[in-house]
């Protein structure tokens, strides 16, 4: 290093948004901090960025020590960096965000100490969060609610076949609102990104539903085009 330049002192860290429905609800992945500051609070998963990593390999690396989730496609959404939002200095924190259907794949298990534990939690009744992790919460989320309405991203959280309700929870559960069932299905067929298949649900007590796959080729077709609600 050449002698004379100044030192800069700011650290950049990486938060990991990670939105996933398990049938009934939309939830997110929070850590119960093990370490100061804000110990045994809630907080997203998050630490500060590998000098030898990029961006991105820190963001995987991140969320696999603390949650023990491995290869999650994540895409940065935002950058926060008001001063005084970490008690310990300058901090300049990366927001990820991803979307994943929840199964016994997804099970969670730290590997580090940084973390007591890591659980799937209601959107709906989040606790007090550590930092200002409300606040990167609430824009991963309207990231998300812009988002469903011209990419396919309500797919990624369904199995890869699926029930027009279901389709239409997904998509009431992001938006924060009602959905008219005549009006949302006539829509979502209109679109032909929806391929009908020969099969009804198994093992329910009502009666069974068609299911139905998304078909990407289609949908690239329609790539931009906002589907509002």
């Amino acid at each position: 290093m050449k002698e004379g330049l100044a030192q800069f002192n700011s650290v950049f860290s990486i938060d990991c948004v990670i939105f996933g429905f398990d049938g009934g609800e939309l939830k997110i992945l929070l850590i119960e901090r093990a370490e100061e500051p804000f110990k045994d609070w809630w907080a997203l998963p998050g630490n500060l960025v590998s000098e030898d990593q990029s961006l991105d390999q820190s963001a995987s690396s991140i969320l696999t020590s603390l949650t023990g989730l491995r290869d999650i496609y994540m895409e940065q959404y935002y950058a926060f960096g008001d001063p005084g939002r970490h008690p310990q200095g300058r901090v300049v924190t990366l927001a990820y965000y991803a979307l994943i259907r929840l199964g016994g794949e997804k099970e969670l298990h730290p590997v580090t100490s940084y973390a007591k534990r890591a659980v799937w939690w209601s959107v709906n009744d989040l606790p007090k969060l550590a930092f200002d992790h409300k606040k990167i919460f609430d824009k991963g989320l309207e990231k998300i609610k812009r988002r469903i309405k011209h990419q396919p991203i309500a797919f990624e959280l369904l199995p890869e076949k699926f029930t027009l309700t279901q389709l239409q929870h997904v998509y009431e559960l992001i938006l924060g609102k009602k959905l008219d069932k005549r009006n949302f299905r006539k829509k979502m067929l209109s679109f032909s990104v929806l391929r009908e298949l020969n099969e009804k649900q198994k093992g329910v007590s009502y009666r069974a539903a068609t299911l139905y796959k998304f078909d990407r080729r289609k949908y690239a077709k329609l790539f931009g085009k906002e589907i509002s609600f």
